[in-house]
């Protein structure tokens, strides 16, 4: 193979990687742009190594492919007590190693087209089920709690502390984020973030955990949360 041919692979997987990476790293995923440009890039390069060696090594790299990024996969998977984080974005290295391995063997359209899909699966069904998820608390007959978080922080943290909330909560589909706003502290540079979260069962440990995580973030003061109220019937 010509080294015009195995760059132009290889570059074509590292594009298609990071476009992936892009939309990823905008929803502050564990596994970002460089992640997934590396998957995409480093399974490309492997298929084109087995092209280079010819017979059967091309099939049995590519399975090899497969297992290896199930390993890197489940690193990005944790358990919480009864649910599960980090399936959706193992599944999408999964298929950032497909595209790369699509580009590794010149199908440059099918790779677009995979990755075309990834991105539309993330930017189109993700406010779908955003909304099931609405849904699931308007028509569930379980008992509902609400909870007020109270964070005081410097005003330089106050975007890094709410996006950091937000992941927490946006990760267990029994929560949902009603509001979320920051006031000044009019005696200091501190600012007060509060937010408003409705559960779809009592989640005291988890708020708990939440609170304990947020009070060693650096320049955050103080951290509290309440019950504000229980409905049991709809």
């Amino acid at each position: 193979m010509e080294i015009l041919d195995f760059s132009i692979r290889l570059f074509t997987s590292l594009a298609l990687g990071a476009a992936i990476g892009f939309e990823r790293q905008w929803r502050q995923k564990s596994a970002g742009l460089r992640t997934n440009t590396l998957v995409a890039m480093g399974s490309a390069a492997f298929v084109l190594l087995s092209l280079q060696i010819g017979g059967d090594a091309t099939g049995r790299i590519a399975s090899y492919i497969v297992s290896g990024i199930g390993f890197l996969g489940a690193g990005v998977i944790m358990k919480d007590g009864l649910n599960v984080q980090g399936l959706n974005t193992a599944a999408t290295i999964w298929c950032s190693a497909a595209v790369g391995s699509l580009c590794g063997l010149g199908m440059f359209a099918e790779a677009a087209v995979v990755s075309a899909a990834v991105m539309l699966t993330h930017i189109v069904l993700r406010p779908v089920g955003l909304q099931l998820n609405r849904l699931t608390f308007t028509q569930s007959a379980a008992t509902q709690t609400d909870y007020l978080f109270t964070i005081k922080c410097k005003t330089d943290v106050e975007n890094h502390i709410r996006v950091l909330l937000m992941q927490m909560l946006g990760n267990d589909d029994k929560l949902l984020l009603q509001s979320l706003s920051s006031d000044e502290h009019h005696e200091s540079d501190d600012v007060i973030i509060t937010a408003a979260i409705k559960a779809l069962t009592p989640q005291d440990s988890f708020m708990e955990r939440v609170a304990s995580r947020l009070t060693i973030e650096t320049k955050v003061n103080k951290v509290s949360w309440e019950i504000t109220g229980k409905q049991t019937d709809l």
